[in-house]
């Protein structure tokens, strides 16, 4: 068994991500027809051959807790070890109310961190959309003796990212924080590979000083005291989903195949809650161009550029373009959707017209009807 646990963090609902996550967590929302964002991360650990993880959630994980169940999809269910959910049962004061930070989320379940056997915990974001090559991660850790890996994209994602820089000995020496579009520096996908001890330390001292942020706080002092910081840079596609438009415009990638060749390569396949479905039914007149759709679905319209999830019901007349629509939704006769995101079980009548953007997609809460 290695010699590494992970680290998901689970609880952000991301304010910006408005309707998605009324009910849930970021990492519970639903990806590409079958999948929810948090499966990336456990398939990520699953691959690597690091069965020991834990999930630290604080509100809104009843989706969470459906999906996950015992970690037996990614072979996690074990008598020793596995799949730990982690409700803040640490500290009193973190009982209520949303972490600031991932410092704060970490010093909530301090005494499980504690109990750890493994000697490197790897931490990662329960939204980030990424298939991470962790072996290889892993294998760079090691090779520069480094406390900390940080895991970084090779180009520049969308949004606001921190930025490390890296001197002639291939260390980072220094970080910025909150940078957009093209700049210097290799962009963090808030992924880290990190000894246990060097963890513990920064987080006691993070709570002494009443610091919550990993990047701001714990890796400044980690620096400022001359530790030895790494760097991997993933290769692949990454996304982390913050924002409606970003999930949005994650999920229009995937109809891209190159992209979506990035995120779900055969060497490391992504792993999910097994739903046993019939296939797919498309009526005599139905027209589908460039969509993805799972399971169980009845197609009698016309789909163009959509993710269509399964047991949703397109009749015939209604027609739909770019469109992301989840479980269970149904889209009566003549109907209309362009940049439209549809959560799970909601319907629209016939004749509904509704026109978005790229840029300002339309959501639809979940169970709603227009």
């Amino acid at each position: 068994m290695r010699d590494y646990h992970g680290i998901i963090f689970a609880y952000s609902a991301a304010p910006e991500l408005r309707e998605l996550v009324e009910a849930r967590t970021a990492a519970s929302l639903p990806f590409c027809g079958r999948y929810r964002l948090i499966d990336f991360s456990l398939s990520s650990l699953r691959n690597a051959g690091i069965l020991d993880v834990g999930v630290i959630m604080q509100r809104d994980y009843q989706s969470l807790l459906d999906h996950i169940g015992s970690g037996k999809a990614w072979d996690m269910s074990r008598k020793t070890g596995g799949l730990r959910m982690l409700p803040p049962f640490g500290l009193p004061e973190y009982h209520t109310g949303n972490y600031t930070g991932t410092m704060e989320a970490l010093n909530a379940v301090a005494t499980y961190i504690r109990d750890i056997p493994q000697k490197n915990i790897i931490l990662m974001l329960g939204s980030l959309c990424a298939n991470i090559d962790l072996d290889a991660a892993i294998r760079r850790h090691e090779s520069f003796g480094a406390d900390i890996t940080a895991i970084c994209a090779d180009h520049t994602p969308e949004g606001l990212h921190h930025r490390y820089f890296v001197g002639d000995d291939g260390l980072v020496d220094q970080v910025r924080f909150d940078r957009e579009g093209d700049c210097d520096g290799l962009a963090s996908l808030e992924c880290y590979i990190v000894r246990r001890e060097v963890l513990l330390d920064l987080m006691d001292k993070c709570r002494s000083g009443h610091l919550y942020s990993f990047h701001r706080d714990a890796v400044n002092i980690f620096l400022n005291e001359g530790g030895r910081m790494g760097v991997y840079i993933h290769p692949g596609y990454a996304c982390a989903i913050r924002s409606v438009d970003g999930y949005y415009k994650a999920g229009m990638d995937m109809l891209n195949t190159g992209n979506r060749s990035q995120l779900f390569p055969a060497d490391r396949p992504v792993r999910t809650k097994i739903h046993e479905e019939v296939s797919s039914y498309y009526g005599e007149k139905a027209i589908s161009r460039r969509s993805l759709v799972a399971d169980n679905c009845f197609i009698e319209g016309e789909i163009e550029d959509c993710i269509i999830s399964s047991g949703a019901r397109i009749a015939p007349g209604a027609k739909l373009r770019h469109c992301i629509v989840m479980r269970g939704c149904t889209v009566e006769a003549g109907a209309v959707l362009e940049h439209v995101i549809a959560d799970k079980y909601t319907s629209f009548s016939a004749g509904t017209v509704l026109t978005g953007s790229p840029r300002l997609p339309i959501v639809v809460p979940k169970n709603f009807k227009i």
